[in-house]
């Protein structure tokens, strides 16, 4: 039977930040981006925090490759309505941050946004979904093209090159079925078990690597702890949002959206703007309620 590893969240915040562990990072974005990714830098940013609930419209991870693109990667557990423009500001984020006021537009970076999802996000029946930009004509219906001298001013062959990419990975849809080297990384993912006759890139070396029972003393009472932290909030939040839903079917209109959203403000784990969003009320309706319910 296989052992229990740690799960990525974790890995990444203490492991795999250290280039001895390069390796199962590339391994893993390699076989997700059908490349030969080589890691250069683990980027510093105001990600690097421990505490889950100190990272709004921030990334759990930042690498840089050989190709100078950078590579943002986010654990999301809790359900966000607004994840998707979330990591639309993320990647804009990172591209402010590296470019500099003098420098021309052709130095913009590449950011390619990596997005491990512990909840459904929208209406679709893939379990990884890749996102990227192309211009097609209204008319013609062609995609449009980078002209020879724009390929060897931003050395790059197609216009989506240029744009940022995203990926996501909703792991509650995935039915535990490795059918090739991708796949063996995602059951990795949702059960934090990596069989024996797995061979995707980098893989072997996180089963060495990630195994709980290697955990320092120290480090395994921390680890528990964030576990137990993760079950919490997880069921924290899923019996506050199915109460405050059965209550409100009671209840029509007005009255049913209040009713939830003070369910929502009392279980403390989702912002003014989520809540907003759920029930129709609007920000400053939200704000009334939550200053409410802390008189």
């Amino acid at each position: 039977m296989p052992r229990k590893l740690i799960n990525f969240d974790w890995a990444m915040k203490k492991l795999l930040r250290s280039k001895a562990n390069f390796d199962i990072l590339e391994g893993f974005l390699s076989e997700l981006l059908k490349d030969n990714i080589q890691i250069l830098d683990i980027l510093e940013s105001e990600s690097n925090k421990e505490d889950r609930q100190d990272k709004f419209n921030q990334v759990d991870l930042k690498v840089k490759n050989k190709k100078n693109e950078i590579i943002i990667i986010e654990v999301q557990y809790e359900r966000e309505l607004d994840y998707l423009q979330r990591i639309l500001f993320g990647t804009s984020k990172v591209i402010t941050e590296h470019l500099h006021e003098s420098e021309p537009y052709a130095k913009v970076v590449k950011v390619i946004s990596v997005n491990i999802l512990y909840f459904d996000l929208g209406q679709g029946d893939d379990y990884i979904y890749h996102g990227s930009t192309q211009f097609k004509g209204l008319h013609t219906q062609d995609i449009l093209q980078l002209s020879e001298d724009q390929q060897t001013l931003y050395k790059k062959n197609k216009i989506q090159e240029l744009f940022p990419e995203y990926y996501l990975i909703k792991l509650n849809k995935f039915d535990d079925i490795a059918k090739d080297t991708l796949d063996e990384w995602v059951y990795f993912l949702k059960n934090e078990e990596i069989k024996e006759n797995f061979k995707a890139k980098g893989i072997k070396k996180a089963q060495q690597t990630l195994d709980i029972l290697k955990l320092p003393e120290q480090e395994l009472l921390a680890y528990k702890k964030y576990q137990n932290d993760l079950h919490y909030q997880a069921s924290l939040f899923e019996s506050s949002y199915v109460i405050g839903m059965k209550k409100g079917e009671k209840k029509g209109g007005r009255k049913r959206s209040i009713e939830i959203a003070n369910n929502l403000i009392m279980a403390g784990t989702l912002d003014i703007s989520t809540i907003a969003q759920m029930t129709r009320l609007t920000q400053a309706e939200v704000e009334q309620l939550s200053k409410k319910a802390s008189d």
